[in-house]
């Protein structure tokens, strides 16, 4: 009797969890698709568990069959999204400019419809946040910090970092990052001095190790050499993370990427374990030396929001000050080295623009030591850095979550949808940017941003809405102070050993690095 008994017992659960399963893995899911379908939304048809992945993955090969076969033509400034992303570009032509597809359990809105850009930057709604798989199976890299946290704590983050990366400020950091250019400036000078006039450089790790040094000083008040074992961690934990972006979503299969002690989980764990180490040390260093007078940057602003968070339901201090150290570390130098190793690629590819930018730049500067004021003055410099961003946005999309309903023009998203927009197809429409689209033109950006294009609204290099990167001033004058920095010294040209193939590592960066050959003018 006990053992029938039992087993009834056992069978019962047993079939309310394989019930439950269904009903996470496949009724729900359904019922969200349905719900965009009944409003004219359609897409590939999903299968159980992986949902449109199989078919992703198909797509993704036989594209790369045909860019091996056709290896030596792809053209320097075509959409990298074609590429990268081929399916994506296979679903818009048959299902149009809104489309819905799934990884796994995730359900995605697929957006590059101009209106709806439009309505997504300008929803207010703490309802249209961050998907909430980027703690999940980003942990390690971005945790809860302020680029994937939502709610209350992102308020109070936003209101902790941004006001230390507003322009003013911005601007009383020109010296420092000065001074790091003249050292990368002045490493290749003595390089060319002991090889000749001219060498190969392969630029990317160099212009990578510029941006760690700045923003250690500029927003932690130390040299590269006090950060460089955090950024070294930091690119080693990106690469690993960047190895399953496709796997996000499957049920199950998540789960084991995350948790179980695979090779790769195992390295993720101990660099995240080291990284949280190094950042604790600086913030404990900080805090004993600067009891009296503490240093006015933006490190001690992390410092004093994770005080103001104590005792409260937002979280550890501790986990508030390191996941913003991981995220400002990461995003403050990761998308401004590969956004400068892309323009100079762009710079090395097209002479004419190379001599116009430097003819500013000596005009401008005159020999001088580089300020603000001079910054403001490179309007030819300007356009070239606005026209690098537009063919090569360093971050691939932009995602939004509905934590709740929301309503976004005449499309009613229900809660648990994914929206999901590839910057570069925005950046690359020919009805917005005209025939010369997948062409280098900075002269488009020559009044500004507002006239480049015919809705200036889909240019979004640095995101959309409420979460445009706090640090694009930060970006754009390290950029420029770099770029007038270097060439007035060098002339650059592309190496014949140069393989063009942006590649997606979290942003989008050059597969096989960027040679150069680079000359030192005399």
């Amino acid at each position: 009797m006990v053992e029938a008994l039992l087993t009834v017992f056992v069978t019962g659960i047993t079939g309310l969890a394989l019930w439950y399963s269904y009903f996470i893995l496949w009724i729900r899911p359904q019922r969200l698709r349905d719900k965009l379908r009944s409003q004219g939304i359609h897409g590939p048809p999903p299968s159980f568990l992986h949902g449109n992945i199989p078919e992703m993955r198909s797509i993704l090969h036989e594209h790369k069959l045909k860019q091996a076969q056709a290896e030596g033509s792809v053209s320097l400034t075509a959409d990298y999204s074609s590429s990268l992303f081929p399916y994506l570009s296979y679903w818009k032509k048959k299902y149009g400019p809104i489309f819905m597809f799934s990884t796994g359990s995730i359900q995605i809105l697929h957006v590059t419809h101009p209106d709806l850009v439009k309505e997504i930057g300008l929803c207010k709604s703490m309802d249209l946040g961050k998907p909430s798989y980027l703690q999940k199976d980003r942990g390690a890299l971005l945790g809860k910090g302020i680029l994937t946290s939502n709610g209350a704590l992102w308020s109070h983050q936003r209101k902790v970092i941004a006001p230390e990366l507003f322009m003013d400020k911005v601007k009383g950091m020109v010296g420092l990052m000065v001074e790091a250019a003249l050292l990368l400036s002045n490493s290749w000078g003595t390089l060319l001095e002991h090889s000749g006039d001219a060498t190969e450089i392969v630029v990317d790790e160099e212009l990578r190790r510029f941006s760690a040094d700045v923003v250690s000083r500029a927003c932690f008040g130390s040299s590269f050499a006090d950060g460089k074992e955090i950024f070294s961690r930091l690119r080693k934990l990106q690469m690993v993370m960047s190895k399953s972006s496709m796997l996000i979503g499957i049920p199950g299969l998540s789960i084991v990427n995350r948790y179980l002690p695979l090779k790769r989980n195992r390295e993720e764990w101990k660099l995240n374990r080291e990284i949280r180490a190094l950042i604790s040390n600086i913030v404990k260093e900080r805090m004993e030396h600067s009891s009296e007078s503490p240093a006015k940057d933006l490190l001690q602003s992390i410092i004093e929001g994770g005080s103001a968070i104590m005792n409260s339901d937002l979280g550890s201090a501790e986990t508030f000050i390191v996941d913003n150290c991981k995220n400002l570390y990461f995003a403050g130098h990761e998308t401004v080295s590969v956004t400068a190793t892309w323009c100079l690629m762009l710079l090395a590819s097209h002479p004419q623009w190379q001599d116009s930018v430097r003819d500013e730049v000596l005009e401008v500067c005159q020999g001088r030591k580089i300020d603000f004021d001079m910054i403001r003055k490179l309007k030819v410099l300007t356009m070239v850095i606005q026209e690098t961003l537009r063919l090569f946005p360093p971050s691939a999309s932009v995602v939004r979550e509905t934590l709740q309903s929301v309503k976004l023009g005449d499309i009613q998203l229900p809660k648990g949808i994914t929206t999901s927009t590839t910057i570069s197809m925005l950046h690359h429409d020919h009805d917005n940017w005209g025939a010369d689209a997948d062409e280098f033109n900075p002269s488009r950006f020559s009044r500004g941003i507002a006239s480049a294009c015919r809705l200036p609204h889909t240019y979004l290099p640095f995101g959309i809405g409420m979460r445009t990167c706090l640090g694009q001033n930060f970006a754009m004058v390290e950029l420029k102070v770099l770029l007038s920095s270097l060439l007035p010294r060098f002339t650059f040209s592309l190496s014949p050993s140069y393989r063009h193939s942006p590649a997606f590592r979290l942003t989008i960066e050059p597969e096989f690095g960027v040679p150069l050959i680079v000359k030192q003018l005399r």
